[in-house]
Parts: C-alpha cells; sequence; structure tokens
C-alpha cells in the first residue's frame, strides 16, 4: 500500500511541475467554459434567445423563397 502511495505522490509532483500537463488541464477548463457559454446562448432544445432568433431568420427565409418559386 505504502508503495501504491509513493508512486501516486510522486506522479502528483511530477505533474504539478509538468508545464504540458497544465496546459491540457487549461484547455479543459476553457472546454467547459465554452460549453457553458454556448448552452446559455442557445438553451437546451433551441428555446433560447439566440436559438429563438435563428428560427425566426430561417422561417423568413424559407417563406421568402417559397414566395418567389
Amino acid at each position: 500500500m505504502l508503495r501504491y502511495y509513493i508512486k501516486t505522490t510522486e506522479a502528483l509532483k511530477r505533474l504539478r511541475t509538468d508545464q504540458d500537463g497544465v496546459v491540457s488541464f487549461e484547455y479543459i477548463i476553457v472546454a467547459a467554459c465554452i460549453i457553458g457559454a454556448v448552452s446559455a446562448a442557445f438553451g437546451t432544445g433551441a428555446t433560447g434567445a439566440i436559438g429563438t432568433a435563428l428560427s425566426g431568420g430561417i422561417t423568413a427565409i424559407t417563406t421568402k423563397f417559397t414566395a418567389a418559386v
């Protein structure tokens, strides 16, 4: 058990000093923030403000195309 504890603490020490590990962890945080921002903007099921605006725009374009044909 002590051997696993030592291996774990050594791995954590290497991760703390490893710049590549820090950068990849920062990418995970940034990705989570982007996912949160997109879900807040679009809402779930496209019921957010941007989703409603896009749906209205697509409906207006479709109406213009069907009226022109």
